[in-house]
């Protein structure tokens, strides 16, 4: 049995439901799954996945009791109700295929990540590729995804020096997780490489590529490629 569901109350219209204090990936699942039974459920609350928690933004006036209860304890009591023995295998998640150019000026730390791993270039390159990933959660930045399920063979520290500036469509890797760099961002991950992609565009209808419980997946470009689809993408 999965432990239970810890709420707390973090404002007059927020309600904080812990699942556990690690980063997990049957964790992550189901805080995803519990954000999209109650998005089908109750769609006016607002449902902010991260790693092992979500936090429902609500009308306090809307979960009113005559009860003496809280809006925080009512609608705590509802959701609890709601998501007891929530399974996991149901929830249909998003495919995102992410192009990327490993290596060169785009992947200035490829080199050093597989000094550290004690692997050859092209066997971090294909490790990378070979995993599906998913969006444990959208941070740091506005579009920035938190990919989980790296290659624990492709697992290396941070920087000890962080960059200034990363450019835009950075893919890296910081401890056990990957991450793409929606803008140029200061940063302290290593650099493998780059996608053309546009992570995040505040003018678009939806500003970000990626949503949280999507799944992702690398394939390997080469840099005439990614010129090309840069170009495409820039018009």
């Amino acid at each position: 049995m999965p432990p239970a569901i810890q709420c707390e109350a973090m404002a007059e219209d927020a309600l904080l439901l812990r699942f556990g204090d690690t980063i997990d990936l049957a964790i992550n699942a189901r805080v995803h799954a519990a954000a999209s039974h109650l998005r089908q459920r109750w769609p006016e609350l607002e449902c902010v996945p991260a790693y092992a928690s979500l936090l429902l933004r609500f009308d306090p006036n809307e979960w009113s009791s005559t009860s003496g209860r809280t809006p925080h304890q009512r609608l705590g009591d509802v959701v609890q109700d709601a998501l007891n023995n929530l399974s996991t295998e149901s929830v249909d998640t998003r495919l995102v295929d992410i192009p990327v150019h490993y290596g060169d000026t785009d992947g200035p730390d490829l080199v050093e990540v597989a000094a550290i791993t004690e692997l050859s270039i092209d066997e971090v390159i294909a490790r990378h590729c070979a995993t599906e990933y998913r969006v444990a959660m959208l941070g740091f930045a506005p579009g920035f995804p938190y990919l989980l399920g790296l290659d624990p063979a492709l697992a290396v520290p941070r920087r000890t020096d962080p960059r200034q500036r990363v450019p835009a469509g950075s893919v890296a890797i910081g401890g056990s997780q990957t991450g793409i760099y929606p803008n140029e961002l200061p940063g302290g991950w290593q650099l493998i490489g780059r996608t053309p992609q546009r992570l995040f565009d505040v003018t678009a209808d939806t500003p970000s590529l990626l949503a949280a419980g999507d799944r992702v997946r690398f394939h390997a470009i080469d840099e005439a490629t990614f010129q090309q689809l840069a170009a495409t993408k820039s018009r």
